[in-house]
């Protein structure tokens, strides 16, 4: 069975960034975005698909398949960009990890970005000595500890099935809806995550022969849809906490002003589990995003340098904004405008590749699937674009 890539994925689905805006508009908006979680984890898990697809059928990564497309100076900036996106989205997520630290221990937030670079560095450290499945049972392990603090929150204050089922129904009523549900989807369809699963895949199984291939797409399908369901509920329960419990609440417009609104209105075991799974979630999805980095330059450059050497590089970032004051909030706001910029290349070629007979062979993309990603493409373009530009008007 191929279980187990996806998993490794959707830790990219449930990062630092996710809170943020999840908890943002539910606090904010109620249940009128709870729409957008759903058309974004079923986007996700279409896009996750068929990047594990490339990987079993090609045998490669969707940055091998791309550069083969490319002339150096091309494939030398298209690697700038990812590489670009991909340390910002670490930014985000070591932030997030020490800004954790910071609530449940008080400890400053250069130290505790100093700290979340560690244990991200023993966790490369164990992928490079015991292999990709050990790895993955760890990702899959700190995975599951995520969902504990909002489930409990939503067991002590449920939500209200009313305003549940109206918030299915799609509206963006203003300018700051849009920024946020732009912002949602940005958190959710990551760029460097698109990239590392046609590798994770690769790595599995490696160029999968006719005869099983068949065999090994179906228990794709399974990976994918399970550890989506997985991601995506954990998204759900923050927007659903945040609508039930902080509505109308003042101060939460941070992490650490989520932090203290739970302990004041739901229970301070709540809040305490929240700072743990912000941990978690800052632990794991910054080793996934190391990882990812390493993808991208291998496939796209055909060189690489160590992952642990690797994992410092991209540290300083975090480490030099923490270091100087920068509030981490506006950080981590930045950090998404940017990897917004990243996600139409790759999509964009994703799209090109599947529905590419030359490459896929016999399982290019059904018509449909074809028009269903386009569709998604450009939804996910335009409101990244939105993004930006209220980003800046603002």
């Amino acid at each position: 069975m191929l279980l187990g890539p996806a998993f490794v994925a959707a830790v990219a689905y449930v990062d630092p960034g996710n809170f943020a805006a999840n908890f943002s508009a539910g606090a904010e908006y109620g249940y009128a975005l709870l729409w957008v979680l759903i058309f974004a984890n079923l986007m996700a898990s279409l896009v996750q698909y068929l990047s594990a697809k490339v990987g079993l059928v090609t045998g490669m990564s969707l940055p091998e398949v791309v550069a083969k497309k490319l002339g150096r100076k091309s494939r030398i900036a298209y690697w700038l960009q990812a590489e670009a996106v991909a340390i910002s989205t670490d930014l985000a997520e070591v932030i997030g990890g020490a800004i954790a630290l910071n609530i449940l221990f008080g400890l400053p937030l250069l130290a505790g970005a100093v700290i979340t670079g560690l244990v991200s560095l023993l966790l490369l450290v164990i992928y490079t000595r015991r292999g990709q499945k050990i790895f993955e049972r760890i990702i899959v392990g700190l995975l599951l500890i995520i969902p504990l603090g909002f489930f409990v929150g939503l067991f002590m204050q449920p939500p209200d099935a009313a305003g549940m089922a109206a918030g299915l129904v799609p509206q963006l009523r203003n300018a700051d809806m849009v920024l946020l549900a732009a912002a949602m989807l940005g958190a959710t369809v990551m760029p460097h995550v698109v990239y590392l699963h046609s590798a994770l895949s690769r790595d599995r199984h490696g160029k999968a022969e006719k005869q099983e291939l068949r065999k090994l797409l179906k228990a794709t399908k399974i990976d994918v849809g399970v550890a989506m369901v997985l991601a995506g509920s954990v998204n759900i329960s923050m927007l659903l906490l945040a609508a039930s419990a902080l509505q109308g609440v003042q101060g939460t417009d941070s992490l650490e002003g989520i932090f203290e609104a739970l302990g004041s209105n739901v229970s301070p075991i709540v809040a305490g589990l929240f700072g743990l799974s912000l941990l978690v979630s800052g632990f794991a999805s910054t080793t996934v995003g190391a990882h990812a980095g390493a993808i991208i330059m291998d496939g796209m450059l055909k060189r690489s340098i160590p992952l642990l050497v690797r994992r410092v590089i991209t540290i300083i970032p975090a480490v030099v904004i923490v270091g100087f004051g920068i509030d981490p909030t506006q950080a981590l706001i930045v950090s998404q405008v940017i990897l917004s910029f990243g996600i139409p290349f790759a999509l964009i070629p994703l799209l090109l590749a599947t529905s590419s007979r030359k490459i896929m062979g016999d399982q290019i993309n059904p018509k449909i699937i074809t028009i269903i990603l386009s569709i998604i493409v450009a939804i996910i373009v335009v409101l990244n674009l939105a993004l930006i530009w209220l980003t800046f008007a603002s």
